[in-house]
């Protein structure tokens, strides 16, 4: 919700469409949940295709103890006010891959099943691919089993599709979203505008930063997904290495691992720009930045 909020509230790109996955909730639910975000913003003129219902080879796991029952607990979100786009989420890629005159880089939020799937219908679309940036993975943390973050766990097959597909990809992962925390108190402020955006997102990031205290101890709401757009429009949010990292789909303890070979033990070739440091402030800072211009936009709107 707040990575869509992010994308469409900046001036330096150009959001153009939204694809769901099934991961933290279903399907249907994560689709509705797109189309809810869109009709709150106004922003009915950007497309949204439902796509993946399941993983790849595996059966679907959510996860409602972290995101609640409707993926997006907390935000009191209006009813789908905008119309989805009639196919599916391959056919919503395609098109605006093909047809966009510059090449787009894709921000994968979730697990990577319909990335993968894209690529496999039709890999040459690749090289209408500016660069992948994904939330997903860790090179030293992890939040779902004791090896793997979620999204890569969920669809640990697509996540190797997409790692190995060859194009430039930097992994916004665990080590560096779990420190893009939005404190309670900058939650309260963020509660204090009143906007109408602003009053929808700050108990969802209450309910969200609860959660998190309760499962992990985190002081607050870790702003994953966000993060990933965060960085598109000033990658000077986060510090990279290059490292090569492989995907673990078959390991009984360590599923969904990404095996990041920090220290090039195997000699490997880098194949991902990994972030391992962020400028925490200077997300939060973005993000209520964010929020004021579409309480705004709202507001002259309505």
């Amino acid at each position: 919700m707040v990575a869509i909020m992010l994308a469409c509230a900046s001036k330096s790109i150009k959001l153009l469409g939204v694809t769901t996955v099934a991961g933290n909730q279903e399907g249907h639910k994560t689709f509705e949940n797109a189309l809810r975000v869109l009709t709150l913003i106004n922003r009915g003129d950007i497309p949204v295709a439902r796509g993946a219902d399941k993983p790849l080879l595996r059966d679907l796991i959510i996860a409602p103890e972290i995101h609640g029952s409707s993926g997006l607990d907390g935000a009191e979100l209006p009813l789908p006010g905008v119309e989805p786009w009639p196919g599916h989420a391959l056919d919503l890629l395609e098109k605006l891959i093909l047809e966009s005159p510059e090449k787009v880089t894709l921000v994968p939020t979730g697990p990577l099943t319909n990335i993968a799937l894209l690529f496999l219908k039709n890999p040459a679309i690749k090289e209408r691919i500016e660069q992948i940036v994904l939330m997903g993975g860790a090179a030293l943390d992890s939040n779902f089993t004791p090896a793997a973050e979620f999204n890569i766990f969920v669809d640990p097959e697509a996540a190797d599709v997409v790692f190995s597909a060859g194009l430039p990809l930097t992994m916004v992962g665990l080590d560096v979203t779990n420190k893009a925390v939005m404190t309670f108190s900058e939650i309260e402020e963020l509660a204090r505008l009143g906007g109408p955006v602003s009053s929808v997102a700050a108990p969802l990031l209450e309910f969200f930063a609860q959660a998190n205290k309760d499962v992990f101890g985190i002081e607050g709401a870790p702003i994953h997904d966000a993060l990933a757009v965060a960085s598109v429009i000033d990658p000077s949010l986060l510090k990279a290495g290059h490292h090569h990292v492989a995907i673990e789909t078959q390991g009984t303890h360590t599923r969904g691992r990404t095996v990041v070979d920090l220290y090039n033990i195997t000699g490997e070739e880098p194949n991902v720009a990994v972030a391992l440091e962020v400028n925490t402030p200077a997300f939060i800072a973005m993000l209520r930045r964010a929020f004021i211009t579409l309480d705004e936009a709202v507001q002259g709107k309505g």
